[in-house]
């Protein structure tokens, strides 16, 4: 065992740093539920219902492996295989329940037709093939519905469809999971062939695997009625159209799959075994994954995934974890959280500080109930396969088993992607002071993010639009005669932002050619996960990003904002808004009462500013307006440059908005990323980094 030690000491604030964008870990606040499996495996959420505490849902889930998987049911006793899906073939997997059979055609066009009327809508249609004597037919389901009349209520809504009732075959009608039972088989052939007969007598039938007697089993179901006293009114007349076969009823079990051939993406294509799993709320479908070689989850982003996967129900839908041994969970999370180009010590820091925030998971309870932790940064990234490299896994190998100890137990090593040059304090994240492993410390080789970053002139046009352009699209004029400095731009239609930075989702403020002239207000910095500005926000915004969000009763308008507290590293533990506090759970959750900021170390800047340049740059009084907006413009107001970033704030009054300008991006608790990157680069090893940023600690391996 080998052992390093922090030396635990506490420092005040560092130097600003710059940084760029990489996931952030999300900061546990509520108490967990229920134990982990084990501590050797990590199982991680994919798809969840836990309503406010986490929803990621799907209502199906396609699966492709890279090999063959076995898939079966998973009890307290053991594992039974149901069946196999073999490698490079999609099959689906979603729950049974009420829906409606729209009809059935052997022609595709009216599939076509069908399917595109409903493709969006609660209405959303599933197309389904069987063979009715040698032809194949396509039936047409709409659902699954929440109950027997909500698909009561869609068959009628389907039946008045002008395109339904104009075609043959179609009648929408409720459908439930009551059938009659065609007998048991052991094997899916001899299954085959009663259903055969099903389907060629007109009715309608489905194969369906399940446990009986500890043994899968394959049935033929027949009929689709809604209750068990509909399901017994068929009988006489499906008797009749299957001499020589004894139907029986079973009452509906759980834990069972019907098997069907989906075909509603590609008439043309191959058919999609799909699953539908009628699950109780303790039964699970497993399936028996590997170490090396991945199953891609389609509904994921098309991700793969090592390990073995676990289907259920929780919160009345699907869930999906996956779950698979520590080491080769950090290889994604190591290569999701930073770039794998980054220097192996960085890498072997981040891996440690991930393993053991996985630990804790696992050890402990979770707030995840059927799962340790997430796939998103509310626990650790984690992107499967396809966020390995042959760097990054090399250094998970190279801490394998190495974790970080306080008391000699795991610590919940919280990492973010940038502190903005100084750690959080824990009173500045939590309402307390919390343990003491972390702590307020310099992170000053954040600055290692300002590579290559580009500036941005922030320019006043002459129609009174403000706003920015990067400077590889800028020929500076310099000082003209007047005393202020111009510019113009090299390339047509370039670019006018409201922000010093590339933002695909927001539209530009407006366009410049060559010959057309601005006026230079400031040149800044781009805005980045280190050194940032967002706004300007209206009152408007403002209000409605804060509801909800905090307890302190609002006022119609919001006049003025004011960091009226910082803790120890300079972010903002409380804010009033016209003179009154604004409450919330705890300081960090400024980040998303106002409108998404990325950490809470900002200075709150008025927008007035830019109306004085605006009505200015209009005016026709033009030596007016020169010296108003240079008043304006060498005042600073509105200068990220000139912000004091950290300080006690003056009570911010605005009419026309607000904008937060700040550093940093995340809780800044425990090891920046940014900030390990750089130690690296200076020739930190990974110990040195770790205990730089986790105080009373130390590093174990077993």
């Amino acid at each position: 065992m080998i052992k390093q030690r922090s030396n635990g000491k506490s420092v005040q604030w560092g130097k600003p740093l710059l940084a760029a964008v990489v996931a952030l870990s999300f900061l546990p606040i509520s108490t967990p539920a229920q134990a982990a499996t084990t501590d050797d495996n990590v199982r991680v959420g994919l798809f969840l219902n836990l309503g406010s505490t986490y929803k990621q849902t799907t209502s199906k889930i396609t699966l492709t492996p890279e090999q063959a998987v076995a898939v079966g049911q998973k009890t307290n006793t053991g594992y039974l295989k149901w069946f196999s899906i073999p490698a490079g073939t999609a099959s689906s997997l979603c729950l049974n329940g009420p829906r409606v059979k729209v009809g059935e055609t052997s022609d595709p066009k009216v599939v076509t037709a069908v399917t595109a009327k409903f493709k969006s809508g609660s209405d959303k249609v599933t197309v389904y093939k069987v063979v009715r004597n040698g032809q194949d037919v396509y039936q047409l389901y709409a659902g699954v519905y929440a109950s027997d009349k909500a698909a009561a209520d869609a068959a009628t809504r389907l039946s008045a469809d002008s395109v339904i009732k104009s075609t043959t075959g179609l009648n929408p009608v409720a459908v439930g999971t009551f059938s009659l039972q065609a007998g048991n088989y052991g094997t899916l052939a001899a299954a085959n062939a009663t259903l055969q007969k099903v389907l060629n007598a007109g009715l309608d039938g489905t194969l369906q695997v399940s446990t009986v007697n500890g043994k899968a089993v394959y049935s033929v179901q027949v009929g689709e009625a809604v209750n068990a006293s509909a399901r017994e009114s068929l009988k006489s007349s499906v008797a009749a159209s299957l001499p020589g076969i004894t139907l029986s009823s079973v009452d509906n079990v759980t834990a069972t799959a019907v098997i069907r051939n989906e075909m509603t993406g590609d008439l043309a294509g191959t058919a999609v075994p799909t699953y539908l799993l009628t699950l109780g709320e303790q039964d699970k479908i497993w399936i028996d994954g590997t170490a090396d070689k991945g199953i891609r989850v389609e509904e994921r982003s098309k991700r793969s995934y090592r390990g073995d996967l676990e289907i259920g129900v929780y919160g009345g839908q699907l869930y999906l974890v996956n779950e698979l041994p520590m080491e080769q969970y950090l290889y994604s999370v190591v290569g999701s959280e930073v770039p794998a180009s980054w220097p192996k010590e960085s890498l072997k820091a981040q891996a440690v500080a991930a393993r053991s925030y996985a630990t804790v998971q696992t050890q402990t309870t979770t707030k995840f109930k059927v799962a340790d932790v997430v796939d998103s940064t509310l626990s650790q990234a984690y992107n499967g396969i396809g966020s390995e490299s042959k760097s990054v896994n090399e250094a998970v190998d190279a801490t394998s088993g190495e974790i970080l100890q306080q008391n000699g137990k795991a610590v919940e090593a919280l990492f973010s992607s940038n502190a903005g040059g100084m750690t959080s304090d824990p009173k500045e994240v939590w309402n307390s002071g919390g343990s003491n492993l972390f702590s307020s410390v310099p992170s000053e080789s954040d600055s290692a993010a300002a590579a290559n970053l580009k500036k941005w002139y922030h320019v006043a046009l002459a129609n009174g639009t403000i706003g920015y352009v990067r400077e590889d699209n800028v020929k500076d004029k310099g000082t003209d005669i007047t005393g202020f400095r111009k510019m113009t731009v090299t390339s047509a239609k370039t670019k006018v932002r409201p922000l010093p930075m590339i933002q695909s989702a927001v539209s530009e403020l407006s366009q410049m050619n060559p010959g057309d002239e601005a006026l230079v207000l400031e040149v800044v910095s781009e805005s980045s996960t280190y050194e940032w500005i967002r706004g300007p926000y209206t009152s408007s915004q403002l209000l409605t990003s804060l509801k909800g969000r905090t307890t302190t009763k609002l006022p119609a308008t919001i006049q003025s904002i004011q960091v009226s507290d910082r803790g120890p590293s300079g972010r903002a533990t409380e804010l009033k808004v016209n003179g009154t506090k604004v409450d919330v759970k705890y300081p960090d959750m400024f980040r998303s009462a106002l409108n998404g900021l990325p950490s809470t170390l900002f200075d709150v800047v008025s927008a007035d500013a830019y109306t004085v340049i605006t009505s200015a740059t209009t005016s026709k009084n033009k030596t007016a307006a020169l010296k108003n907006i240079g008043a304006t413009a060498k005042s600073g107001v509105i200068s990220r440059s000139l912000a004091a970033v950290g300080t006690t704030t003056p009570a911010v009054s605005s009419g026309t908005g607000f904008f937060f300008v700040g550093r940093g991006n995340g809780h800044g608790l425990g090891l920046s990323q940014w900030g390990a990157k750089g130690l690296a680069d200076e020739g930190q090893t990974y110990d040195q980094i770790l205990l730089h940023y986790y105080h009373n600690v130390e590093l174990i391996k077993d």
